[in-house]
């Protein structure tokens, strides 16, 4: 596990790499909305990332091209950008990946593309629940009690933490160990060393936690068809405070 910590060099590159995360992000969020399709979300993400001289770490994934996975309402995650243009009622999540130099981060974000106030109160769970499990990122600590913390605040707030689709690390891969699931006992799992890179996930429901694979092959959805929500960023364990890389927003 001791390889996994980076060195200065490596963390200045993931920097880069996650401030262009985080440009592409908040572009294609920005960029979505009523009549706007996936397909055209996806490219404003694609162009901002080639503008800041990053590659699209989602093509490393065999049989994956595009820039971004957007998924929309039940849809949960892997969801493959299509012509479907956005309507009011959607609540939208758009993940993407960067590589940079051979350096890979990942982020995702959940929005509403109009207000109302028992999907407003579902994301602000997710949100608050990631920013819970990335202040458990830090040295002497272990990856459950960054579990712990996204579970806590998940199931407190009435909904399902998808126990079947976790965190990771990055870096030289898009996905390396540890897995970082969103439930878990504190205390427990690998133990957490200063300069390690994470991909903190909070992937949840409103009803149960069951998700299936739809016909695409790609996309996960809930079973129920309850709305799915997912919020990720980057971050590097530090000594007293993680460092969040891929930061589009303050929380």
């Amino acid at each position: 596990m001791r390889s996994m910590v980076r060195n200065s060099y490596e963390l200045k590159l993931m920097r880069k790499s996650g401030r262009t995360a985080a440009a592409a992000l908040k572009k294609s969020l920005e960029a979505i909305k009523v009549g706007i399709s996936e397909l055209e979300a996806d490219k404003v993400a694609e162009q901002e990332i080639y503008k800041l001289g990053g590659d699209l770490s989602y093509k490393t994934v065999p049989g994956y091209k595009f820039a971004t996975c957007i998924t929309v309402n039940e849809q949960v995650v892997h969801g493959i950008p299509t012509d479907r243009k956005f309507v009011g009622t959607d609540l939208v999540s758009v993940d993407l990946a960067v590589v940079y130099k051979g350096w890979h981060t990942d982020c995702a974000w959940t929005i509403l593309l109009e207000k109302n106030a028992e999907k407003e109160k579902f994301l602000k769970a997710g949100e608050e629940a990631l920013w819970d499990g990335i202040a458990q990122a830090i040295e002497g600590n272990r990856v459950g009690d960054i579990s712990n913390a996204i579970q806590a605040k998940v199931e407190d707030s009435g909904y399902s933490v998808v126990r079947s689709l976790v965190g990771h690390g990055v870096g030289r891969s898009l996905h390396e160990p540890p897995e970082i699931p969103g439930f878990g006992a504190k205390g427990s799992g690998v133990a957490l060393k200063s300069g390690m890179t994470l991909a903190i996930e909070v992937i949840y429901a409103k009803g149960s936690s069951e998700v299936l694979l739809s016909k695409d092959g790609w996309t996960y959805e809930t079973l129920d068809k309850s709305w799915g929500g997912l919020f990720e960023m980057t971050v590097v364990v530090g000594k007293e405070k993680a460092e969040v890389l891929t930061a589009w927003r303050n929380p």
